[in-house]
């Protein structure tokens, strides 16, 4: 269950989504290759400082809540590209240092630009959205890769349609939103004339 469920934070958040014309209606792909009607660009959000900044705030404010410390971690992770400024802004919000993961030629992730975590360092992954969780998936890898022992996720919204996408991994978010998806060969969109091809609308070209 989402940390602000039935709570002024996530009405918030699902307000600015809206606001910012971030809930998409339509017929899209999705990085899984499987169908959805509805999607969420979480990216037309973000483009507004200050809808960003309050978003995050939410966020940090219900992870302190819940963990019940001021300084829960130390270092935020976020995948480029799609979580460079949601990282940015939480990290921001908890008052700790952000950086950014990239794409390895060799594939999963890795850290450059001079960005390292420090050992004993606690480290919170962020991501927009998580439906697969595939991205965050590889950026786990690569922290254990490097020795992190103490690590947990969050996001703005969980459209896994579980509460613990990670396993045993802590996860947090603001709002929890279920959009159905089927299978290329079961979408009913696709019957559909009026609904034309399926798009992608995400950072991501093909489905890698």
């Amino acid at each position: 269950m989402a940390l602000t469920a039935g709570c002024p934070a996530e009405a918030r958040l699902l307000q600015a989504l809206r606001d910012s014309e971030a809930l998409l209606e339509g017929h899209f792909l999705l990085s899984s290759g499987r169908h959805a009607g509805r999607y969420v660009q979480c990216a037309k959000l973000l483009q507004h400082p200050d809808r960003a900044a309050a978003a995050c705030a939410d966020l940090a404010a219900a992870i302190r809540d819940r963990l019940g410390a001021r300084r829960p971690y130390d270092l935020v992770v976020g995948p480029a590209m799609g979580a460079v400024t949601l990282g940015y802004e939480l990290a921001r919000a908890l008052g700790v240092r952000g950086v950014f993961s990239e794409r390895a030629a060799e594939g999963g992730f890795s850290l450059r630009r001079g960005f390292e975590v420090r050992p004993g360092e606690r480290v919170l992954v962020a991501e927009d959205v998580v439906t697969t969780g595939k991205s965050v998936k590889e950026v786990l890898a690569m922290l254990a890769g490097l020795g992190v022992t103490e690590v947990a996720v969050a996001s703005l919204v969980n459209r896994s349609g579980g509460d613990y996408p990670f396993g045993e991994i802590p996860y947090f978010r603001l709002a929890d939103l279920e959009v159905p998806s089927w299978q290329a060969s079961d979408c009913p969109l696709c019957a559909d004339p009026a609904a034309g091809p399926a798009v992608k609308p995400g950072s991501r070209p093909g489905l890698s």
